[in-house]
């Protein structure tokens, strides 16, 4: 078997001299991939990026679009249909500032031929690393029927020139759940199948409970543990017939059931790369092990977790690539977030999931209903010793204080580090680092702040 680290002979890439390669080649124009190129570029690097046609994190962009669209209807503003649209996409412009730095841009795709090459647009490029940052792209459900019903995904709604009149969601994840209350705040009916028992399973139920009783006061129908049959004309529309005999109409059918890693069209067999169901086979730092040459990075890297924090990939493997360090993504799983309003974010295991593997975590829960911070509830979870496991949180500023959390947790702060840390006046994060003193096993040695916590007590 060839060496991974010997070079082969291939056909010198447009624009190079005859026998030199390039430095870095990254497969994808997504954030993390941006991010790593960006860095490369700084340190002199000689990189190519392939991107096929479309923007880069379009679908991503005009999501965060919509979202923000919705919440601006949601406050009352009006918000024409469409206007959220980023129009055509223009891939050249949003890379025009990295070809300006010396980056050369391949718009087509591409797929290894070589552990130190790849083809693409009929040419071949070698290599001396290579990052490959392809995404995923939305899961189509083998139904009966479904093959002679018009259907949407999440990255072709911006395709409806119209507002739906009654949007048919398939599914019961982040994204359908995000994209069936963005609809329903800009005014159309909605009705969300969910064939799994519960709508965003893997998130603790005790916060999922009072999201679900938000989207039905939005106007949602919820249909959950809908094993869905077939696929039916409905009109102009869709029809799901479910298990027992019920039939949900809609005049679009969205399919929002997950995603699939973009794997397919690289031919990672040919660079001796290893895959899974979730994506490319990586190591803790990101690098594939059979071909050390090549790293994975964002949504098409399999970590093992659900999430993928993007700027932390960029960054471990920049480490690595530009600077010999040792990086890898540590112990910490990246938060899980759906961004509704209020937003639900979860960090380590559910309460459930930590009893399930034995531990006998102490739950401390911090309604918010009624405050400034609320609607929702925080749930912090810490061992008998105060240490932080993990945390819930279901609130309009769930993401930010999420953020704090995560932090904390991948620095294995107690809860009385995090009761001690100075937070602005007023906030949720502050909310919630004086909730944590409350947590067994938080033991505060200084007299002065015993008096404090105590004077604060007798004033509640």
């Amino acid at each position: 078997m060839p060496d991974p680290t010997t070079p082969r002979t291939a056909t010198p890439p447009a624009g190079r001299p005859p026998g030199q390669g390039w430095d870095v080649a990254i497969i994808g124009a997504g954030g993390a991939g941006l991010a790593i190129a960006a860095a490369c570029l700084q340190a002199k690097r000689r990189v190519v990026m392939f991107e096929r046609a479309g923007s880069p994190g379009g679908s991503r962009q005009g999501h965060a679009a919509l979202l923000a669209a919705a919440q601006r209807a949601a406050d009352g503003r009006q918000v024409p249909w469409g206007s959220w649209h980023a129009g055509p996409a223009k891939a050249p412009a949003a890379l025009a500032p990295f070809v300006s730095r010396g980056m050369e841009v391949v718009a087509a795709s591409a797929h290894f031929i070589a552990p130190d090459c790849i083809e693409a647009a009929g040419r071949t490029y070698t290599f001396q690393q290579a990052v490959i940052a392809a995404g995923t792209t939305p899961l189509v459900p083998d139904l009966h029927g479904l093959a002679g019903i018009p259907w949407l995904t999440p990255e072709t709604l911006e395709t409806l020139e119209e507002a739906p009149d009654h949007l048919l969601v398939l599914g019961g994840g982040a994204e359908a759940v995000e994209l069936a209350l963005a609809h329903a705040q800009l005014g159309c009916r909605v009705s969300l199948v969910q064939q799994a028992p519960n709508i965003l399973p893997g998130q603790d139920l005790e916060l999922v409970d009072p999201l679900r009783h938000h989207l039905r006061r939005a106007g949602i129908a919820v249909h959950e543990n809908a094993a869905v049959l077939t696929v039916e004309h409905a009109g102009g529309g869709a029809a799901l017939r479910l298990e027992g005999g019920a039939r949900v109409e809609g005049s679009h059918l969205l399919l929002a059931m997950g995603r699939a890693p973009n794997l397919s069209p690289l031919d990672l067999p040919a660079a001796r790369i290893g895959s899974t169901p979730r994506g490319v086979a990586v190591r803790r730092d990101l690098r594939c092990p059979d071909n050390a040459r090549v790293w994975a990075v964002g949504s098409i890297a399999d970590t093992g977790w659900a999430e993928a924090a993007h700027g932390q990939h960029a960054a471990v493997v920049a480490d690595a690539m530009l600077r010999g360090l040792r990086a890898s993504l540590g112990d910490i799983a990246p938060p899980q977030l759906v961004r509704t309003q209020p937003a639900l974010a979860q960090l380590g295991p559910t309460e459930a999931e930590a009893r399930a593997s034995g531990q006998d975590p102490q739950a401390l829960r911090l309604p918010l209903d009624g405050t400034p911070h609320g609607p929702g509830l925080v749930k912090l979870l810490a061992d008998k010793n105060g240490h932080l496991l993990g945390a819930s949180l279901l609130a309009p500023g769930a993401a930010e204080a999420a953020a704090l959390l995560a932090l904390a947790l991948n620095n294995g702060l107690s809860a009385r580090a995090l009761a001690a840390q100075p937070m602005p006046r007023g906030t949720l994060a502050a909310a919630i680092a004086q909730a944590a003193s409350g947590l067994g096993g938080t033991e505060f040695p200084s007299p002065p702040m015993r008096r404090i916590l105590g004077a604060l007590d007798r004033w509640r």
